[in-house]
Parts: C-alpha cells; structure tokens; sequence
C-alpha cells in the first residue's frame, strides 16, 4: 500500500476559539500561527472574517507573516461572506476560502427552512463564487454525520463541479460511531464522480469522545486532511485533537499514513494554547497532560525502570517531553524509591533500602505525592548522607 500523507488543517485559531473564555487578540493569534506554521501544520484556519473586525484584522495579518501554510478563513454559503474571506485573504501566500452550508435533514427542515434543490443550489453558487476570488476552495457539508449518504454524495459532486479542491465532511454533533463515519468517507470515495480529483476532509467534534477515533477511520478510508485543534479545544466538548491524531499514525506506520507534523513541537505547542486561552490541560490528557508519561503504581514503575517500553508505547522525548516521571505515592515499591533516591545521590544497599522504605511508606501513607526534599529527610532521619554511597 502506497504511503499516504495526510494533512494537517489546525482550526485552533477558528473553531477552537469558540470556547466561552478563551477569546484571543491579534497578537496573541499572530503568536500561535507562527508556531503552528513552524510545526508543519499544513493549513490554518485563521477565522472568520466576517465576524467581526477584530477576527477580520486576525485573518489579514496572519495571512502576512505565515510563510509555508495555506490560510484559511470560514464563510456561510453567503456572497459577502465570501467577499470579506477574499479581502482578508489577499496576503496569503496560499489562501483558501472555506464555503458551505448545513445538509441534514434538520439543519435543511429547521435551519434555512429549505428544500435539498434549493440548499444544493446555494452549495453551488458559494462554491463558484469563491472560485473567482482564490483557487483553492474548500466546501463543507455541516452536520454532514447526520446527513443521509446518498444526498451527501449529490451535494458534494456537485460542490466539485462548481470548482471545490476540498470537500469538508464534518461531524458537527460528534454524533457518529468511527465504523458508521469511516463508512460515510468509504461511500464517499466509491459514490462521488470527480472526487479523485479532490481532497476529502475530516472535521470531527468530540461530544461523545469520539472525535480522534472518527478521523482516524476517515482518513484509512480515504480521507486525506483532517481538520483539529491543539489540546482538542473547540466548541462544546471540543474538536479532534491535533496531538492524537498525529501520534496514532506515527505510532502505527502499517496504516501508511504520515503527517509532515515536527512531534517534538507538540508538548511546547500544548503549553502555548493553554496559557495563550487561559484554559488548562486536564492531566490525564493523552500526548500533552502532566500524567501522560507519569507513573505512580509500584509494578507499572518496576516494569519502566527496566524497560521504558513496557508502559510506553511512545518515548516522552518524541512529543517535547524531557523525561518519564516516576512519581513517589503509598502506591510505589521499592524500585521506585531506589530509583528516585539514587538520582537525588544516594545508592542505597537492600538493608539501607528497606529501613528507608519503612519510613517512605509512613510520609506516603500521609501526603499525595513524596517529593526530593521528603528523601532528604527520611535518608537524614535513618543516617544516611547525600554522596556516600554505602
């Protein structure tokens, strides 16, 4: 199977501000674009021009100073929408305008109180539309997870026909199962006559947790960019998270897919956002929280201490990690506190250790987490000097 390399199109900037909170300014935008940009992130959806002014000025001096990614901004299937994109995308190097509008049943019924000739047309039109401003254009389908496939399929050929590059296939309610969205890119790729000639595009949200596994099926069936945000942040309960996906196709090369993501950018990058939005990293957070190379439980820290590989299926140093931590709790063995204790100077003989064991075991049966200093103290208690090794 052919190596496939799949894009990276990092909305953090755009769908990730979304979060009640977390708005950012200019310059702190200019900030993250540069480092995504340095990153390898593929395209950056630097907002939606028409929003306001302040989103607009994002937009147009992101498009000055990004000198290897596509910027993006977003419109609604709307001529002004697409006007505004086009002018605040006039420094880009490589700009995209990404057009669309709702395809369910509900968004149609409900939301433009429309039929599907009508939304199709309004497809159409958008599409053609931004073609006269750039050459690269992406269409999305919203709420395309709820969207019955074979009308999916019209709406997007007909998307490729008015010029679209990219075709935009989101999940918006995170509602689908990974083997129902892998099948919808898989109908997709087999039902849509044009659509070798276009990139299909996965944009997942993660109101059920599911939006890193629902990209990963998109992009083995065929998808070939997927659309996330650093630490997965994003409206609701967040978008697919940029850390993730990459990860999991480094970390599984018989898929044959890569990215063209710097990984050891990533834990630095997650730091970045974090503090950039005001909006922490939960700990247990896969790739970037504090635990994520953390170890506490006694067997997990022997297995570590003699081979990293037993507990780890990725080396910390591969995301910005400087190292895995073995963490001192009631929960740890002996091996752990040999370990910890020999890098803050002491080498401890068995009859040493288990007299310092002891006297761990009390500290530890008292507060969360023993650190270097409690060491000293417990290796001062039982007469045991720093740098003589008995």
């Amino acid at each position: 199977m052919q190596n496939r390399t799949i894009q990276i199109f990092d909305t953090t900037l755009r769908d990730g501000e979304q979060v009640p909170g977390c708005k950012l300014d200019t310059s702190e935008k200019l900030i993250i674009a540069q480092r995504l940009d340095v990153m390898g992130v593929n395209v950056i959806e630097a907002g939606f021009p028409i929003s306001s002014p302040g989103d607009f000025t994002s937009v147009q001096e992101i498009s000055k100073v990004v000198k290897n990614a596509t910027v993006c901004g977003l419109t609604r299937a709307v001529q002004k929408d697409i006007e505004v994109a086009a002018e605040a995308l006039q420094y880009a190097k490589y700009p995209r305008i990404h057009t669309g509008i709702g395809t369910s049943e509900s968004h149609i019924k409900y939301k433009f109180k429309a039929t599907q000739a009508a939304i199709i047309e309004r497809a159409k039109q958008a599409v053609a539309y931004a073609k006269k401003f750039v050459e690269d254009v992406e269409f999305y389908a919203e709420d395309a997870g709820r969207t019955e496939n074979s009308f999916l399929a019209r709406i997007c050929e007909e998307a490729i026909k008015s010029g679209a590059t990219v075709l935009n296939i989101p999940d918006t309610t995170g509602y689908c199962l990974p083997e129902e969205y892998g099948a919808k890119i898989k109908y997709l790729k087999e039902n849509v006559n044009g659509i070798d000639n276009v990139i299909l595009s996965c944009h997942c949200h993660n109101d059920l947790g599911m939006a890193t596994a629902n990209s990963i099926a998109g992009a083995i069936h065929g998808a070939g960019q997927i659309e996330c945000t650093i630490n997965g942040v994003g409206e609701r309960a967040g978008n697919t998270a940029l850390e993730e996906v990459v990860m999991i196709l480094r970390q599984h090369p018989y898929l044959n897919l890569h990215t063209d993501i710097d990984t050891r950018l990533l834990y630095d990058t997650s730091q970045l956002v974090s503090e950039k939005m005001g909006m922490p990293v939960q700990p247990n957070k896969a790739i970037v929280g504090s635990n994520a190379f953390a170890h506490s439980s006694g067997i997990h820290q022997d297995g570590m201490i003699k081979n990293r590989e037993t507990y780890e299926i990725i080396n910390p140093n591969e995301v910005g990690v400087t190292e895995s931590a073995i963490v001192l709790t009631a929960r740890s063995g002996r091996a752990a506190l040999a370990y910890r204790s020999k890098k803050i100077g002491y080498e401890l003989t068995k009859k040493q250790l288990d007299k310092a064991y002891a006297a761990f075991l009390h500290i530890a049966d008292t507060t969360k987490e023993v650190q270097d200093q409690d060491l000293h103290a417990i290796m001062e208690s039982i007469n045991i000097p720093v740098g003589v090794f008995a």
